[in-house]
């Protein structure tokens, strides 16, 4: 496997007003990328708050969508099932941190495929652009394969422009930049 010079940490958006912050990107990059789109699911596990995020970002913005999510393993009592929140239908957009084989992704596919709904597209923080299996990214594959949209906040070359232009990070921007001449893909 690679070993990556960084990782993205979505855990790290822990406080109210980090996750807000965080969803107002989120809400931005729907904006900036025009994706049509009736409701949000989040791929369990952190796709649940990041979705919810954005949920109430989009609602602060006067655009109230309803919002699902799954379980890793059925409930058998209670509401029980698979999901939660609302019914999946329309055009679903899929709400994650990153794509890095594309597992969960591909699940969320599946599971909203066969409750009758469509995926509008995919939307992450960060797009990594690394080489999947072949010379496309991760990302690239995926849209390929499902026939999607993926939407990232952030990617690579914005992590590079970051690390190479703050003090605290411009030790790391040599590293970054070997890495993605290693393992990186056109965009």
């Amino acid at each position: 496997g690679r070993t990556s010079p960084y990782f993205f940490n979505a855990g790290a958006f822990d406080s109210g007003m980090a996750l807000a912050t965080l969803g107002e990107c989120y809400a931005d990059a729907i904006g900036a990328a025009n994706v049509g789109f009736d409701m949000l699911f989040g791929p369990a596990y952190k796709g649940i708050p990041l979705a919810t995020t954005v949920a109430i970002a989009l609602a602060r913005r006067g655009r109230d969508v309803p919002l699902a999510f799954n379980r890793k393993e059925a409930k058998q009592h209670g509401e029980g099932g698979q999901l939660i929140g609302a019914p999946l239908q329309g055009r679903v957009l899929i709400v994650d941190d990153v794509i890095t084989a594309g597992t969960a992704i591909r699940e969320s596919l599946t599971l909203i495929r066969d409750s009758g709904a469509e995926v509008a597209g995919v939307l992450v923080a960060l797009d990594r652009q690394e080489r999947g299996q072949g010379e496309l990214s991760a990302v690239q594959e995926l849209a390929k394969d499902a026939g999607i949209d993926v939407t990232a906040v952030a990617n690579l070359g914005d992590l590079l422009a970051f690390s190479r232009d703050d003090a605290d990070s411009i030790q790391h921007h040599e590293r970054l930049l070997s890495y993605r001449e290693r393992y990186g893909c056109a965009d």
